[in-house]
């Protein structure tokens, strides 16, 4: 159990909030990416696991990874850990001297946290706890409001709260090095946003979008289907500069019925660019247009950083053909199974995350890089796999989430297609 290793070689802890766990690792993997930095983690990897060790990492890499991640909670330098006590404490006895002194002088300040995860302590418990800890050189002043260097011991009861063991399955202790961005589910809630749909995606999950497309600074970033613009908001948070094209004409203008309680029409400043206003980064709205998505609308040469978007699928909300006052609802019966995962010749496929919306109902996340230039060959792809081909199997989803065609009554109707922001 002991950390062997100088400033060069140190074990940081990632400590990861427990939902959306399936977007966890792609994100963790995304953010270390643009840094040019592996995801190299202990034998005892657990991706279940709401604590992770990461190695082979600097105390740069773990704080540019914080100052995005909406997943991760709290990231420290692992000092010592174990199964035991007496194993944690053997751990944090063997850890270099001279890694742990800079916060231990005596005229620092600092404070010790006790955190528990799937169980509760009394005070009294946690006092105890941190007093067990007096074998450490601390020579500071304790000081609970304002202290130089914070550390936290964490406990992991499992995930299983009808099982609650007496003892922890594992324990850590280290120092504290920054807190997620969590803070942004909050701060950017649809419930504050000032243009909203009936399906404005939620803040978080734009984030984990974000981040799993590696968005950055000064990236152009497309979004086919924007509706009120949340993935938008979310990229510009990261510096991109942002654009998109929606069907329906009344939600690009900002016009018609809004979706807020008791308010019946949708003011005259409510669009896409003010909510990018609200947060600070309309300077990199670059615009948004009425556009179908199955219909080619840029020139051959046209590029982007990143397509980010939610394209319309399952039960959407009602939209009307534009110029009319017809609800028109289309439900889909469509089952998941792995064949229905677009592919492409020019794109690899770097993770499929699933989103749990109910006993009988999820979401996938489907992240895809670009790995090279179209050849006259790719035009061959769907003879070795016939997932290549653009609608195969699912000229149904052209048919269903695109072109807007329904049939009726033998005769041809068109219809916009619900959209999913």
């Amino acid at each position: 159990m002991a950390l062997h290793c100088g400033r060069a070689c140190r074990q940081y802890l990632l400590h990861l909030a427990h939902d959306n766990v399936d977007f966890r690792l792609p994100e963790i993997k995304a953010l270390l990416s643009l840094r040019d930095r592996p995801f190299d983690t202990s034998e005892t990897f657990n991706e279940k696991s709401p604590f992770w060790q990461l190695n082979g990492l600097s105390e740069d890499d773990i704080r540019s990874v914080m100052s995005r991640t909406v997943c991760g909670k709290s990231a420290f330098e692992l000092w010592g850990h174990g199964t035991t006590t007496d194993e944690l404490r053997m751990s944090l006895l063997e850890y270099p001297a001279e890694n742990m002194a800079p916060y231990l002088q005596k005229n620092s300040t600092y404070k010790i946290n006790v955190y528990t995860f799937n169980k509760t302590l009394v005070f009294k418990d946690r006092i105890e706890k941190i007093d067990a800890l007096d074998f450490l050189p601390f020579k500071g002043t304790v000081n609970l409001k304002d202290p130089e260097h914070i550390f936290c011991l964490l406990e992991d009861y499992g995930s299983d709260p009808y099982d609650i063991p007496e003892e922890p399955f594992h324990m850590y202790f280290g120092r504290w090095i920054a807190d997620g961005q969590r803070e942004l589910i909050r701060s950017y809630s649809v419930k504050k946003r000032h243009f909203i749909g009936n399906t404005s995606m939620d803040a978080g999950l734009s984030f984990f979008m974000a981040n799993h497309a590696k968005v950055k600074a000064d990236d152009l970033v497309y979004d086919p289907f924007v509706g009120t613009g949340s993935l938008l908001v979310a990229c510009s948070r990261f510096g991109a500069y942002v654009c998109g094209t929606d069907i329906d004409y009344n939600t690009i203008h900002g016009v018609g019925k809004a979706s807020r309680k008791n308010q019946k029409w949708r003011g005259p400043d409510e669009n896409i660019r003010a909510n990018l206003r609200q947060y600070g980064t309309e300077s990199l709205y670059v615009d948004v247009m009425v556009s179908d998505a199955s219909k080619t609308v840029w020139r051959k040469n046209a590029q982007f950083d990143a397509i980010v978007t939610d394209p319309p699928y399952g039960i959407r909300e009602s939209t009307r053909r534009t110029g009319s006052h017809k609800d028109i609802i289309k439900p889909t019966e469509d089952l998941y199974c792995e064949e229905m995962v677009p592919l492409h010749p020019c794109l690899t496929l770097i993770s499929n995350c699933e989103q749990t919306l109910s006993s009988h109902t999820s979401r996938r996340l489907i992240t895809m890089e670009k790995t090279k230039e179209p050849e006259d060959s790719d035009g061959l792809a769907h003879l070795a796999d016939p997932r290549f081909t653009l609608y195969q199997g699912h000229n149904s989803f052209r048919e269903k989430y695109f072109c807007g065609l329904t049939k009726k009554n033998g005769k041809d109707s068109k219809a916009s297609p619900g959209n999913k922001d």
